[in-house]
């Protein structure tokens, strides 16, 4: 399975998107404009890119506490984007959500959580409501390295193989928890091979590569649509910059400047596709034609969300669940709001 024409250009706009959106919200972030804090997917762009391009619009997908990425590799719009990372009304999510609670089910993400493994045991579920509701849809699970020692990755995996769940597993790993290396923190540090431990096919690729990331997912998702159950994928793969953006880490550093800066300058799957796409016969006029559009498409997003307002204090309690149980007095908790 490989990547037809069209999806090769569209693979190398996507992951453009992703990039110049990131490197956008680090600039806005230390004007002030985005409060919190941000932490970019860049340098894992291919791996991203890869995986959404190879499930359906309507396939459901979970992403991470790193997820601004998530969305606009599945094909979601700029503007709203921008405008949640900046606590705006117009924000995906109302600005309620913010930069590690994304949700747009628009194209079919249903969660992303600031908490470590907390999106693998929504996919699953979300793949076991597929399967009982008879559609023929797949559940793209993102997660990252640190998040394979949690429970929650041994629980969902072995329950999802039981089930045989139309769910893909997919392990970004960056190769490091926060500050923590993977050599550091798993008893055997190929993680593919926890697969066999659930019965289920383990797969390593190379995560700088979104032609073989898109493979592998294909085969997975064509798996995982014929009732053959879950696949867990590793996508080996890069964080350029540091686990959250501003953030210092005391002590000795954890990774040196030199394995930074030679996977920048020798893997940068962006530079790598687009060299790839020339030698591939794929017109210089027709790359440019996408960096322009990918541009102008994040500065509309930048001003669209600083244009939006912000939202009003009274309208806090909104979308919130609240649903008093038959005999409660609901009288305790306030005045009503009008």
């Amino acid at each position: 399975m490989e990547l037809s024409g069209g999806q090769k250009l569209e693979a190398y706009r996507r992951m453009l998107r992703i990039r110049r959106f990131e490197e956008e919200g680090m600039r806005q972030f230390k004007a002030g404009k985005i409060p919190g804090t941000l932490r970019a997917s860049v340098g894992q762009e291919a791996a991203i890119v890869g995986a959404c391009l190879a499930v359906r619009d309507d396939d459901a997908m979970t992403g991470t506490h790193r997820s601004h990425g998530h969305p606009i590799g599945k094909g979601a719009h700029l503007d709203a984007l921008m405008a949640e990372l900046m606590g705006k009304e117009s924000g995906i999510c109302k600005g309620r959500g913010g930069s590690m609670h994304l949700a747009d089910r628009s194209v079919g993400i249903i969660s992303e959580s600031g908490i470590v493994g907390g999106g693998i045991p929504l996919a699953t579920g979300c793949a076991f409501s597929a399967k009982v509701r008879g559609v023929n849809q797949v559940t793209l699970c993102f997660f990252g390295d640190g998040a394979v020692n949690q429970g929650t990755f041994h629980e969902s995996l072995n329950m999802a193989s039981l089930w045989r769940l139309p769910v893909i597993y997919f392990c970004e790993n960056n190769g490091y928890a926060i500050s923590t290396s993977v050599a550091q923190s798993h008893g055997q540090s190929d993680i593919a091979l926890r697969a066999a431990g659930y019965g289920m096919p383990g797969v390593t690729v190379d995560g700088q590569d979104v032609s073989a990331v898109y493979e592998a997912a294909a085969q997975a998702v064509a798996r995982a649509r014929a009732g053959d159950g879950p696949t867990l994928i590793v996508a080996d793969t890069y964080r350029f910059d540091e686990h959250s953006f501003g953030m210092v880490i005391s002590g000795p550093p954890y990774r040196s400047v030199d394995e930074v800066e030679r996977y920048k300058r020798d893997r940068d799957p962006i530079a790598l596709y687009r060299v790839k796409l020339l030698e591939h016969g794929v017109n210089e006029r027709s790359l440019a034609a996408i960096e322009e559009e990918v541009a102008k498409a994040v500065e509309r997003a930048v001003q669209f969300a600083l244009s939006s307002p912000l939202p009003r204090p009274d309208t806090l309690p909104d979308y919130m669940f609240n649903s008093p149980l038959e005999g409660h007095d609901s009288s305790i908790d306030g005045p009503e709001r009008n």
